[in-house]
């Protein structure tokens, strides 16, 4: 077993995984990495307001390092990866506990969108933050006094969303409003690392849903983050299924975790 103190190392050991990738945050500080064999685990704290212990590899090398990372980092890291090997890894593992099934979305580049063929000068505009204009409303990055509105349309609209305004490392906020200036639907630019863009605190006012509003915020967020990271992920409940929809529209592939924990 051997710790990995650079990004550079996390990138060779878990194969450019951009799950893996974003735990580490571009190694700042508190993170903590370990190598095992084919295996790599990353204790990345408060990553989108979890302890997280993303871990990839042969699932008895994992429970290995799982165990090292749980010693040295403290009992709030949860194992997170994809779901199969969380579940042999708590089989295997009797202190663990499955907490829940999820899922992670990744690209490095968006579908086009549908209908319309994308034209360079179209993805400049979103990946600058000019704005993306449509039939009911522009998709452009908010400015900081609007942190009262974005909380107030998330308590309505998502009221779970790990993004909110004044978090730390919650970097900006998207939305499109309507003619009369009300806020219908924003996008977080939150928790990115310098090579994989998070998008997060997606939600649409309930009265302006079913409008696509939610896919055009959506989409100017990970068109920035793919401008500026090279990649955009996102996470997302496996029982939203219309939230599933949006982001395969978008070009997302989706992939299949679990996360685990040592019971409380």
């Amino acid at each position: 077993m051997r710790e990995l103190v650079s990004e550079a190392e996390v990138v060779a050991a878990s194969g450019d995984d951009d799950l893996v990738v974003w735990a580490a945050q571009g190694m700042r500080p508190g993170v903590r990495a370990w190598a095992c064999g084919d295996a790599v685990a990353v204790a990345s704290p408060e990553a989108s307001r979890r302890d997280r212990l993303v871990v990839r590899g042969t699932a008895a090398q994992v429970v290995a390092l799982v165990r090292h990372a749980l010693a040295e980092c403290g009992p709030s890291y949860r194992p997170l990866g994809d779901a199969q090997l969380i579940e042999r890894v708590v089989e295997a593992a009797p202190e663990l506990e499955l907490a829940g099934h999820f899922s992670w979305m990744g690209t490095e580049k968006l579908a086009p969108p549908r209908g319309e063929v994308t034209s360079p000068e179209a993805s400049s505009a979103e990946a600058t933050g000019t704005g993306v204009t449509g039939l009911e409303g522009a998709a452009s990055w908010l400015a900081d006094s609007a942190a009262p509105e974005v909380a107030a349309l998330l308590a309505a609209a998502n009221p779970g969303s790990y993004a909110v305004p004044g978090l730390p490392r919650v970097r900006r906020w998207a939305g499109v409003r309507d003619g009369s200036g009300a806020l219908l639907a924003v996008a977080a630019d939150a928790w990115s690392a310098p090579t994989v863009g998070l998008l997060a605190g997606v939600a649409t006012a309930a009265p302006a849903r079913g409008r696509g509003l939610g896919e055009r915020v959506c989409r100017f967020v990970a068109s920035a983050l793919i401008a500026e990271h090279g990649r955009a992920a996102l996470m997302v409940d496996d029982w939203n299924r219309a939230a599933v929809g949006v982001y395969e529209r978008l070009g997302f592939a989706r992939r299949r975790v679990a996360a685990a924990g040592l019971p409380a």
